[in-house]
């Protein structure tokens, strides 16, 4: 329960500190709504420090019921209709999820653990994917789920914030408790794990993935594979291009290791024969912020309010908290759920 009261209504301009996913959504409703909002990140232009850069662009809230809890799929559902609404070409295919015969105990699991899906024998899982036909006896489809190119929808989202009439400032001051104290409007601190200075529970969870080029080998929409070692996804992209990814390791170093290489890459062979002949373009990792509950917090007070701990769901939630977020501010809701107020996070 919320012991402060809610910002001003009366504000009328917002700064956001941190032009990754979260803030990027954040800034873009607000200037959708009318605020006069300026977006402030300390990196360049190509957010190669973001924790987006090296993100999946899963939008797949059904398929995240496996290990979240049911506040990811909930949230995630409506998300999904702001996907939509802002940015009409996100490409929702669906998410196909597939495993080997021998690892049959865990496809039941998965899917009595998720919701949304539509069960496919091998010559559906060929009829919907033909690159993989023959190559799994049984498939679960999420026809609702969808996926975006971070790299590519980062710009989408700041040129779509700019025509609603926002300013971006790249390579900025993100002192938040110095703008704070200079704006008459509200700070929104969306600065993932640079928060720690205001969040002692906040930790860094390391994501690593490969980006590969593969020559006559198509796929349509995600395609997770089970297994009991390495369970991945394969991310289509442009060009003949596939993300490879789904590690999750208790770590704050950014380096990748030789062990979750290979492995990433030995799952992605057991989906298909061609990714053997694959070109390796890229291999990289990323501190994704979370919270010992793994759920994300949005900490308000009169002036300030801080959105973090988006863990491995920044693309799938950011939407929604940054519509949270707003509601807050013209009207005072709380999501109990979610919000929370300083003096409860100090106590």
């Amino acid at each position: 329960m919320l012991r402060e009261p809610p910002s001003p209504k009366g504000a009328s301009s917002v700064t956001v500190i941190g032009a990754g996913v979260a803030g990027s959504w954040q800034a873009l409703l607000f200037a959708c709504a009318g605020y006069d909002v300026t977006l402030l990140d300390r990196d360049d232009i190509r957010m190669t420090y973001a924790t987006s850069h090296w993100a999946g662009g899963m939008l797949a809230p059904w398929c995240e019921g496996e290990v979240s809890e049911p506040l990811i799929t909930h949230l995630g559902t409506r998300s999904l209709e702001l996907w939509r609404q802002h940015l009409p070409g996100t490409s929702f295919n669906g998410s196909l999820v597939v495993a080997q015969p021998r690892d049959r105990s865990d496809f039941e699991r998965f899917a009595r653990l998720t919701a949304g899906h539509d069960r496919l024998d091998a010559e559906g899982v060929g009829e919907l994917e033909p690159a993989l036909y023959g190559r799994f006896h049984a498939g679960l489809f999420f026809a609702g789920e969808g996926h975006v190119e971070p790299r590519a929808v980062l710009p989408q989202l700041h040129a779509r914030f700019v025509a609603a009439g926002g300013i971006i400032k790249f390579q900025s001051d993100c002192d938040l408790d110095r703008l704070a104290l200079e704006t008459d409007g509200i700070v929104i601190d969306c600065r993932g794990l640079a928060a720690r200075d205001k969040f002692s529970d906040l930790r860094g969870v390391k994501g690593e993935m490969v980006v590969v080029e593969v020559q006559d080998f198509k796929l349509s929409r995600p395609v997770r594979l089970l297994h009991p070692r390495w369970p991945i996804y394969v991310i289509p992209r442009e060009d003949n291009c596939f993300m490879i990814g789904a590690t999750s390791i208790e770590s704050e170093d950014t380096a990748v290791s030789v062990r979750s290489t290979i492995e990433l890459l030995t799952a992605a062979y057991v989906i298909h024969p061609a990714f053997r002949d694959a070109y390796i373009l890229e291999v990289g990792a990323g501190l994704r912020p979370a919270f010992p509950d793994h759920l994300p917090r949005i900490v308000v007070s009169r002036k300030k309010i801080s959105v973090n701990g988006l863990y491995r769901h920044g693309f799938l939630l950011a939407p929604v908290l940054a519509e949270m977020t707003l509601a807050y501010v013209q009207r005072g809701f709380i999501h109990n759920e979610v919000m929370r107020s300083s003096f409860e996070v100090m106590s």
